[in-house]
């Protein structure tokens, strides 16, 4: 019976998930565009409107790796990476400080894989959605 209860909590849990991480694609994808404007030239204000989006992205990162680690232990301990909180550190302050071409481009590198990533995820529950879907 609480193998049944572990499955329809991880359900659930994978229903949180997958619009918590629509809204994290959403995110990045504005940063993306405000970054692709600041690599042109968008100075102090684009960056502090790519940084708002960062900012709030990593938010519902934080809020996805939670909800990942809970997803961990309603399947007994299957192993899922869960740490997708965002590490932008000195890129972010170098961003600032150094407004210009490279760092430009290269906070859009990362937010390019940070896109990557969630997409990826998004692929992985759905999968494990319809494996569940199966129980």
């Amino acid at each position: 019976m609480s193998d049944l209860v572990n499955v329809n909590n991880a359900k659930n849990t994978i229903r949180i998930l997958l619009p918590l991480i629509d809204e994290a694609e959403r995110k990045f994808k504005s940063a993306r565009n405000w970054g692709f404007l600041d690599i042109f030239g968008g100075g102090l204000i684009v960056d502090l409107f790519k940084h708002g989006k960062l900012n709030s992205a990593s938010n519902t990162m934080n809020e996805i790796s939670s909800h990942l680690q809970t997803l961990q232990n309603q399947l007994n301990g299957l192993t899922i990476p869960t740490d997708y909180r965002m590490q932008f550190g000195f890129s972010s302050f170098g961003d600032f400080l150094f407004d210009g071409a490279i760092f430009d481009i290269y906070m859009q590198s990362k937010i390019m894989s940070s896109l990557d990533q969630i997409r990826s995820l998004r692929t992985k529950l759905l999968q494990l959605q319809e494996m569940l879907g199966r129980m």
